[in-house]
């Protein structure tokens, strides 16, 4: 099993990822769950937040939380989407409701994956493997 756990680390190591939530919580720990697996992550408060460290930092893929103040992450996710640069980064909604309306109205703006939150480190390792498994260094 130790074989399997280091060759994951280094799949995923150096891999851009955003985590975007207005809980400090949720950003922290997938902060610590995922540079534990060797990946660059840089987090944001909101989608306007979330729109600058897209731009500065290209990530690899982006985990946005539904329920946001001022931009949410339906509309984050079709701003990402909606740009030329930007819109084959994978996008995985993050949400505490798992309602089949919110899982569709997040598949219509462009996401490729749903998580509901909380949410385990294997659920987010497999998500991050499953959209950016090929892309992985």
């Amino acid at each position: 099993m130790e074989n399997l756990a280091t060759s994951q680390s280094a799949r995923l190591s150096g891999l851009k990822v955003l985590v975007i939530d207005d809980s400090k919580t949720i950003r922290r720990t997938a902060e610590t769950l995922l540079s534990k697996e060797g990946c660059e992550v840089f987090t944001a408060v909101d989608g306007f937040d979330a729109l600058s460290k897209i731009a500065d930092h290209q990530p690899d893929i982006v985990f946005v939380d539904i329920m946001m103040p001022r931009l949410d992450g339906y509309q984050t996710c079709s701003l990402i989407k909606h740009n030329k640069v930007f819109r084959s980064i994978p996008v995985i909604m993050l949400s505490s409701k798992d309602g089949l309306f919110d899982r569709a109205r997040g598949r219509i703006v462009g996401s490729e994956h749903y998580l509901t939150k909380p949410f385990t480190k294997d659920e987010l390792l497999n998500a991050i493997e499953t959209h950016v498994g090929g892309a992985a260094r």
